[in-house]
């Protein structure tokens, strides 16, 4: 009987390890996907965004001019940089299980964000209308670097209130 409930358990401890990756791998499929959107198709959605944006920010502000183009621009950049904080985090959270010590997790972590940044703008050279732009990496690494940051804090308080 005991064997039985050590082979469960065995098995759900296994199953909350994987949970963590899939986690990271079903978003680094969602950054694949927006990033395969042609365009046209990507602009319309950032454009969708913008309108929306626009229209909150003449509630809370009314009668201030808006450059739609310039802020369409904020809007698609800031959405690389919030994708990779995201990323980040689901990676140093997947992370933390493992037996390497914090120093190699954290550069792990960051290494494995930015490796696939800029695999993910290799991948736009094969997407009408798109290419890569270095730019976008650095964007995407400042992203992550921030959601390790903010990984790191978080756990930081979280411990510190455990310990109090």
């Amino acid at each position: 009987m005991q064997n039985k409930m050590e082979k469960t358990m065995s098995v759900n401890q296994k199953i909350q390890s994987l949970i963590p990756w899939i986690l990271v791998f079903v978003w680094m499929f969602l950054i694949f996907n927006m990033s395969a959107q042609p365009a046209t198709q990507s602009n319309s959605l950032s454009t969708e965004v913008t309108e929306k944006l626009t229209e909150l920010l003449n509630e809370i502000t009314p009668g201030v001019d808006m450059n739609m183009e310039q802020l369409n621009h904020i809007v698609r950049k800031n959405a690389h940089f919030f994708a990779y904080l995201i990323l980040a985090i689901l990676v140093r959270n997947a992370l933390k299980k493992g037996k390497i010590s914090e120093g190699k997790n954290l550069l792990l972590a960051i290494g494995l964000c930015v490796v696939y940044a800029a695999s993910d703008e290799f991948h736009q050279i094969f997407v009408p209308g798109r290419g890569p732009q270095v730019k976008d990496v650095f964007i995407d690494s400042a992203g992550a670097v921030v959601g390790i940051g903010i990984y790191q804090l978080v756990n930081k308080i979280v411990k510190h209130k455990a310990k109090h």
